[in-house]
């Protein structure tokens, strides 16, 4: 007599949110972050299943979040929209408290910039950093964020035309930035460095580079092709998240791009030899000095949106905001009142004593 097989498991909870944002096609960031808000929200009611729970156990936490834990509103929206995409897509719910639930609103904030003469004494203070320095180049150079940089494939650096192609970036778009004359060449002697990295690989038999969506089923050699090669690879082979998180099958260690980390650690090292660490500045600061001293150099707005990916112009309007601000832009009247000579003192007049 054969056995009975055994009952199916039900899928966790936190695994069915993850196949929900997978299906979505979100990124690996916000499966992430709506993973640790739903996480949260469990244990702040005590392990209950958020079935059983509704818009004001919803508010409580959310009430919280910002009275107890001070949280920004930028992080207030996020965890709200974690746990409406828990209820929506999840638990297959949308019941009226969903809609009445208010969003805080994020005040705009201005953007840190530097100067051309602090730009440059940064990028200076990165000699000892090569591969960093070339990279921070790479996004003052090209308006480029942190992440679409450091995902640069070999294919998307375009030598003829002079241009970068940047792929799916915020909002999964595409678009096309300049490729810096200056940087021609540090770019193809990074990429003659990339390339005997590729050959070890091939040599050693490593999986090869992670490849978005389905194409590793599509084109099964891809991923071990140049043309995919990562243009700032790691040192060190990694395992993909995702696959680590539901292994079909054990998965196989691969050459990721350069970490987030390494490079900031360097631009902050770089701060301080700079004589810049009392200004707020990350990598990101070099895609806002990019665009505003764009604007300085007569450009006009629609190609600076264009060139930073913006899809309203009104994002890109921020940087105006920073101009008005800079040197050269509004005189202070107390600057023309101090640099006017001040008129003459007379003594009083018998009649005014």
């Amino acid at each position: 007599m054969t056995p009975a097989p055994a009952p199916a498991t039900a899928p966790r909870l936190l695994d069915l949110l993850r196949t929900q944002v997978r299906a979505q096609h979100y990124s690996l960031r916000t499966e992430q972050a709506y993973v640790h808000w739903v996480r949260g929200f469990i244990r702040f009611h005590g392990l209950r299943h958020p079935a059983e729970l509704s818009g004001a156990e919803v508010e409580a936490f959310l009430s919280w979040l910002a009275v107890e834990r001070r949280v920004a509103p930028a992080t207030h929206r996020q965890a709200l929209s974690a746990l409406l995409f828990l209820y929506r897509r999840v638990l297959g719910q949308h019941l009226p408290w969903m809609d009445e639930i208010g969003r805080p609103q994020r005040p705009p904030r201005l953007p840190v910039v530097m100067s051309r003469d602090e730009v440059a004494r940064l990028l200076a203070a990165l000699a000892p950093w090569p591969v960093p320095q070339l990279f921070a180049q790479l996004l003052y150079g090209t308006g480029l964020r942190l992440m679409e940089g450091l995902r640069l494939r070999v294919k998307d650096i375009d030598f003829e035309r002079r241009a970068i192609v940047v792929r799916e970036g915020k909002g999964g778009k595409d678009r096309v930035v300049m490729l810096p004359a200056a940087l021609e060449a540090p770019l193809r002697a990074q990429l003659a460095r990339a390339h005997r990295q590729w050959e070890a690989d091939r040599a050693a038999g490593v999986a090869g580079v992670h490849l978005p969506h389905a194409l590793a089923r599509k084109y099964p050699r891809a991923a071990e092709s140049w043309a995919w090669f990562w243009v700032f690879p790691q040192a060190a082979l990694s395992v993909d998240p995702r696959a680590q998180a539901h292994p079909p099958q054990p998965p196989q260690p691969r050459r990721h791009h350069l970490g987030e980390q390494s490079v900031q650690r360097a631009f902050k090292q770089a701060l301080r030899e700079a004589g810049l660490a009392d200004k707020p500045a990350t990598p990101h600061t070099l895609r806002h000095s990019f665009a505003t001293h764009l604007l300085q150099s007569g450009y006009d707005i629609r190609t600076v949106q264009e060139l930073l990916g913006h899809a309203d112009v009104s994002t890109t309007m921020i940087y105006t905001h920073v101009l008005k601000l800079g040197g050269g832009a509004v005189r202070s009247p107390l600057d023309q009142l101090l640099r006017e000579p001040a008129p003459p003192c007379y003594p009083p007049t018998p009649a005014a004593r």
